[in-house]
């Protein structure tokens, strides 16, 4: 006798989803701008015109379409566009590796407080405790402790929206734990990691993947503060975040290093945001044969 899985499965509705993600016009538009910041991130060591860190002190403040600056230049006569090329690779490996951590520790913790309920009692108190701070406030005290670094940006960001995580898994948990294949696995006495890692975790992985897209903006963003901040990745790295408070004291003499590298991290949000937006509904199991 087989348990038959009646939850909502990502293989078996993959072009359902892609026909939904099609069809709204916002979530290719953030597809569209994703992509772009992706190619813009790998391909930067190729397309960058200049040496990211090259100081050149006779072109400092170089308006946009300069002397073969695109961009411009900053008070250093270094390139704008390189550098930002660069900060968008730096602001795109802070997300993507501090969603792994978020998604590594809090979806097991996740997992055991939803299921097993004398353990909910423990990881939910901690998990409050640390909600009780500010995600940014959080991840900055936690990068001041451990030190101004790119993996330590890494780690303080990734370590504040465990609890975030942790919080969506376990209501996942809770609500899928309550159907009827899960309770057959139960009468079968199949173990609870069985059930949590056959039944349970994949019927979460929809709910996990849109959390990813929610998280990894906010994370850009306060990967940029860290570094506006001091606390974050460290000169001669660029990064958007140095960008931003290096241009800040000559802002009058070249506006367009603050507003280049501010677009940057709005788009990188904006694009995120709409396409997390359009994989909800199409992973929505109530949208499946609208």
């Amino acid at each position: 006798m087989t348990v038959v899985e009646s939850g909502h499965d990502l293989g078996s509705n993959r072009g359902q989803i892609w026909k939904s993600l099609r069809s709204s016009t916002l979530g290719m538009v953030g597809a569209g701008i994703l992509m772009l910041m992706a190619a813009a991130a790998i391909l930067a060591p190729l397309v960058a015109p200049h040496p990211p860190t090259h100081v050149n002190f006779g072109l400092s403040y170089q308006p946009p379409l300069t002397r073969g600056y695109v961009l411009g230049t900053d008070d250093l006569g270094r390139d704008i566009l390189s550098r930002m090329l660069y900060g968008i690779r730096v602001s795109l490996q802070v997300g993507v590796l501090s969603v792994a951590i978020a998604v590594v520790v809090g979806v097991p913790l996740g997992l055991l407080a939803g299921y097993w309920r004398w353990l909910d009692g423990i990881i939910s108190r901690l998990t409050d405790l640390m909600l009780a701070f500010p995600f940014l406030i959080l991840a900055v005290g936690l990068a001041a402790i451990n030190g101004p670094s790119l993996n330590n940006a890494v780690i303080a960001l990734g370590v504040a929206q465990i609890p975030i995580m942790l919080r969506v898994v376990r209501g996942e948990t809770l609500r899928i734990k309550a159907s009827d294949f899960v309770t057959s696995a139960e009468a079968m006495n199949a173990s609870g990691l069985r059930i949590m890692g056959q039944h349970v975790l994949p019927n979460c992985t929809s709910a996990i993947i849109v959390q990813a897209t929610v998280i990894i903006p906010v994370v850009v963003i306060g990967e940029a503060l860290l570094s506006f901040l001091g606390i974050g990745v460290q000169p001669p790295t660029p990064s958007l975040g140095i960008m931003l408070s290096d241009a800040q004291q000559y802002i009058s003499q070249s506006p367009t290093a603050a507003i280049f590298p501010g677009t940057a991290i709005v788009l990188i949000c904006l694009g995120f945001n709409l396409f997390g937006d359009a994989l909800r509904d199409a992973l929505d199991p109530s949208n499946a044969n609208t």
